[in-house]
């Protein structure tokens, strides 16, 4: 019983970040059904079970050019609470899935579009990826090394300011949606999302332009600035045994702490904050932390306020001590992956079902969700849902 048991959403397959906002909603109790396309049945690029991001619901495969098809699904639109879609722009219109339509059945319904660029604009019906839309965004100039941006996986634009920000989106509407009695569409652009999580460094840009020497201002250079490792006290730095740490000692009392820690005082490195210093004092850690392993450096700082943490690989990660304590981690289907989060402290999801291949339940969840068992023959029958 998690926090969202009771809401239920019909999910449009999709890729990346749509799935990601499905499995999210799913692991907070939400009844999400995955509606695939019948022609991906038997199609699997390769077992479900390695995409965690399809977990814990369903999956219906329905012909959507089909009308029986067509009908089956926004009849699951007419019980549904949310709706969440990532095709390009008029893709559902022309299915005949489009938002007036499902709202003329379901007035309260929550329409949930994902999209890289928005609904509209001058290059709205252009493919792009992640790395195009935080491009747009200035997200990504201001990651990477001083020479060129490097994109940050797909973790800013795809998850970050598109999956987030469409799963709070959607709940804020159906909030809203249980005191006015209206649904309505919700329409998360990626470039808008990635540029909402550079609010802060869209303010000490600003700052900067005005002439603020703060540390906090920031700079169009990267490697120039406090946080993208320009400094010394925020970085990571390579150990003997030719693995990670990193420190983010930027309170004056966590700084001292670390000088302390690795036998520096404040006289060898100059202040903290004159950028003057960054440059040889990189290097002056750099060779302090080269002395010790990884494991070395944790015994030491891993219990202060330093404000450090080993560098872990996907593959440690999960066995670290503090991460098994609160069962960060869980297994699914033998696939170690990371498990719900946030954390409740009365209403968390006990199981998380498997993914599934495409129609792997098409009867079964068509049948929880209230259609009659001979009907859904005659659906099977036609060609309108197929099983795997």
């Amino acid at each position: 019983m998690g926090a969202l048991t009771g809401v239920k959403v019909v999910e449009f397959a999709g890729i990346g970040p749509g799935p990601f906002s499905c499995m999210l909603l799913s692991d907070m109790g939400a009844d999400v059904i995955r509606v695939d396309r019948a022609a991906n049945v038997g199609r699997d690029p390769e077992e479900p079970r390695y995409s965690p991001t399809l977990r814990g619901r369903p999956n219906v495969a329905i012909d959507l050019k089909n009308e029986a098809g067509r009908e089956t699904a926004l009849q699951l639109c007419d019980k549904a609470d949310i709706l969440i879609e990532g095709f390009r722009p008029g893709v559902m219109e022309r299915l005949g899935l489009g938002p007036d339509v499902v709202f003329a059945r379901n007035q309260k319904l929550i329409y949930g579009r994902m999209t890289g660029w928005g609904q509209d604009g001058p290059i709205a019906m252009t493919a792009g990826h992640d790395i195009n839309y935080i491009a747009l965004s200035g997200a990504l100039h201001a990651i990477g090394t001083k020479e060129q941006p490097v994109p940050p996986l797909n973790l800013v634009g795809d998850f970050g300011g598109g999956a987030l920000y469409l799963v709070m989106g959607v709940l804020a509407a159906h909030i809203e949606a249980q005191k006015s009695g209206k649904g309505q569409v919700v329409d998360v652009s990626m470039v808008e999302g990635a540029a909402s999580l550079m609010a802060m460094f869209y303010g000490r840009s600003a700052a900067a332009t005005a002439g603020d020497n703060h540390v906090r201002s920031w700079v169009e250079e990267r490697g120039q600035n406090f946080l993208d490792g320009g400094s010394h006290y925020y970085n990571t730095y390579e150990t003997s045994d030719g693995e990670h740490i990193c420190i983010g000692s930027i309170e004056p009392q966590f700084y001292q702490l670390l000088l302390d820690t690795v036998g520096m005082t404040q006289e060898d490195l100059g202040p903290q904050h004159d950028k003057a210093n960054w440059p040889a004092n990189k290097e002056k850690m750099a060779a302090i932390f080269k002395t010790k392993t990884r494991d070395e450096w944790t015994e030491i700082m891993g219990q202060t306020d330093i404000c450090f943490a080993p560098v872990l690989r996907m593959s440690e990660a999960p066995a670290h001590p503090h991460n098994a304590a609160r069962g960060s981690f869980i297994d699914v289907a033998g696939v170690p992956q990371p498990g719900p989060a946030p954390k409740f402290s009365r209403t968390n999801v006990e199981t998380i079902s498997e993914p599934a291949y495409a129609g792997q339940q098409s009867r079964d969840a068509l049948l929880n969700w209230g259609f009659d068992a001979g009907h859904v023959d005659k659906l099977t029958e036609s060609g309108a849902i197929k099983q795997r």
